[in-house]
């Protein structure tokens, strides 16, 4: 069968990447083509539009990229309509793939959402399009089940899949002091710094992170830079303070670190399977916030927390976000502080409630049985 997929940003790469490996398994004669990165075509997929070309965040930079945007339309209608997909396989982002879901339903052509858009902390009236351009929908979240039960729409979770990728990671890692070692970093312990995937939050976000490490001269402050923003953006944030840089080791990092501070978004749940206590941060525009606060149906922004149900992380969010909160939240997580074993407790509580790995491999198997009922019902 051919497969058809659509990840906009890193994380959608990630999962999809598993999930294009999980698909040759469960179907050898499939055909993938993608729209997404570097690690869905390393998994097999033909790569027909990496998302540095289309990741573009909030209604400003839409605007000005309008051009760019529509012509991005333009090529995914034409490329899904030469190819004639058996399905169409949406990760999230959805002010592209909502649209896309539209057209292929349009056409005839089967529609599945992996990994749903986070309509549960706003934009709820987006279910609609859901409902009517979407056959089947993954979650990874077990509270999404009683979302997406109010508005009488069935829904399959069959775990989460970043507990796949951090075991599958860990499996062939090499030891502590090896990885302290490949990455030139001391023997001090390392705080984490993971700053976001998209230029706006690295922007607003990082430069308080920057401002407490000289607070901590014991501690050595590592960032976990994304490959596709530029190297002076990081550069011209941290300037001379005493903050290493590190591009693309993400998971290594975490694998050794004491600490850490993330902005909201997956990154909190990867540090929670590292077992990493952290503090989240999360700072915008102020009228991005404004509109925000009347808008967001949920307790929360970590993921951490919303799975919880409660406030096991300290979420710092816009003013709250300034050096002399960061400073205090860090004293209580790094090894020495009040909360670091009482979160990590908390993060083995979260383990469970996720259930196992596997998820990956699960989803590619009921993609592939569904579809093929479905082509036997035609």
């Amino acid at each position: 069968m051919k497969y058809f997929i659509i990840a906009g940003e890193p994380s959608g790469d990630l999962h999809g990447s598993s999930l294009v490996k999980n698909l040759l398994t469960a179907d050898p004669a499939a055909e993938i083509a993608c729209w997404g990165g570097d690690l869905m075509k390393e998994a097999g997929a033909r790569l027909l539009k990496h998302y540095r070309e289309t990741a573009f965040m909030g209604a400003w930079e839409v605007l000005v990229n309008i051009r760019r945007v529509k012509a991005n339309f333009s090529d995914c209608h034409r490329q899904i309509t030469s190819m004639k997909p058996d399905v169409v396989i949406l990760i999230d982002y959805p002010g592209f793939n909502l649209r896309i879901a539209k057209f292929v339903k349009q056409l005839g052509i089967r529609v599945y959402y992996y990994i749903s858009p986070k309509f549960w902390a706003w934009r709820e009236g987006r279910v609609v399009k859901i409902k009517r351009y979407v056959d089947r929908l993954y979650i990874i979240f077990p509270f999404e089940q009683a979302f997406y039960r109010r508005f009488d729409y069935n829904v399959t979770f069959l775990g989460n899949p970043l507990i796949d990728q951090v075991e599958s990671w860990r499996n062939t890692a090499p030891g502590r002091q090896s990885i302290i070692a490949s990455l030139g970093l001391d023997n001090r312990p390392v705080i984490a710094l993971l700053a976001g995937s998209r230029m706006q939050e690295v922007s607003k976000i990082l430069p308080v992170m920057v401002s407490v490490a000289a607070d901590f001269p014991h501690y050595q402050f590592v960032v976990a830079a994304m490959d596709h923003l530029p190297a002076e953006l990081y550069g011209n944030i941290i300037g001379s303070s005493p903050v290493r840089v590190i591009n693309g080791h993400t998971y290594d990092l975490l694998a050794i670190a004491e600490a850490a501070l993330v902005t909201s978004g997956t990154a909190t749940l990867e540090a929670a399977l590292f077992d990493v206590p952290q503090a989240v941060c999360y700072r915008t525009s102020s009228v991005t916030y404004t509109l925000g606060k009347r808008f967001i149906k949920v307790r929360f922004l970590s993921l951490v927390n919303l799975i919880m149900d409660r406030e096991v992380v300290r979420e710092l969010i816009q003013h709250d976000l300034n050096r002399d909160e960061l400073n205090a939240e860090l004293k209580n997580i790094i090894t020495s502080g009040n909360r670091h074993e009482e979160i990590r407790r908390d993060y083995s509580e979260l383990r469970g409630i996720l259930g196992g790995g596997g998820a990956s491999s699960r989803v590619a198997e009921d993609m592939v049985k569904n579809l093929k009922v479905a082509a036997k019902g035609q």
